[in-house]
């Protein structure tokens, strides 16, 4: 094996990388004021693409997500603030549109639900092995008799005096 292997190999490796996290952002969407178009990113790593649903709308090729990406951008070009932005984008898709969702009644249980199955999933565990235990059977008369026998004081089981 050559030496180029290896870094052709790795030079390879480098680029597929840098493709997965490639922005979707074409060039027409984006705003001509830095400032804005900075906010407007903020703002798009905030929001899931409801398509892709593990990509921000940044990251997805999806047309939606485009139609997200472009609401951003004109909701920050009307003048509304991040927070206004993003309460504008969750009362339009909902909740599920943010990637961190708030901690509110509605999601409780997507931010406790995990830690209850957890402390279920215990509780049934330790019945289902506390309930597997050999349950010992009483003593018979000639059991018990042998067991005296055994343990009395100053005997060695034998019926010897020691």
């Amino acid at each position: 094996m050559s030496r180029f292997f290896p870094r052709a190999l790795l030079v390879s490796a480098l680029l597929f990388g840098a493709a997965l996290h490639a922005h979707a952002v074409e060039p027409g969407e984006m705003m001509t004021d830095p400032k804005l178009e900075a906010r407007a990113r903020d703002v798009s790593q905030a929001l899931r693409c409801v398509v892709c649903q593990n990509e921000t709308i940044d990251e997805s090729n999806a047309e939606l997500a485009h139609d997200m990406r472009v609401l951003v951008r004109r909701r920050i070009a009307a003048g509304d603030t991040n927070e206004q932005v993003l309460s504008y984008m969750v009362g339009r898709y909902g909740d599920f549109v943010l990637l961190k969702p708030r901690f509110t009644t509605m999601t409780l249980l997507l931010w406790l639900g995990p830690m209850m199955i957890l402390v279920l999933g215990g509780v049934a565990l330790s019945r289902t092995v506390r309930g597997k235990r050999p349950v010992a059977a009483p003593l018979s008369p000639e059991e018990m008799a042998a067991l005296a026998k055994l343990t009395a004081p100053g005997q060695d089981g034998t019926g010897a005096s020691v």
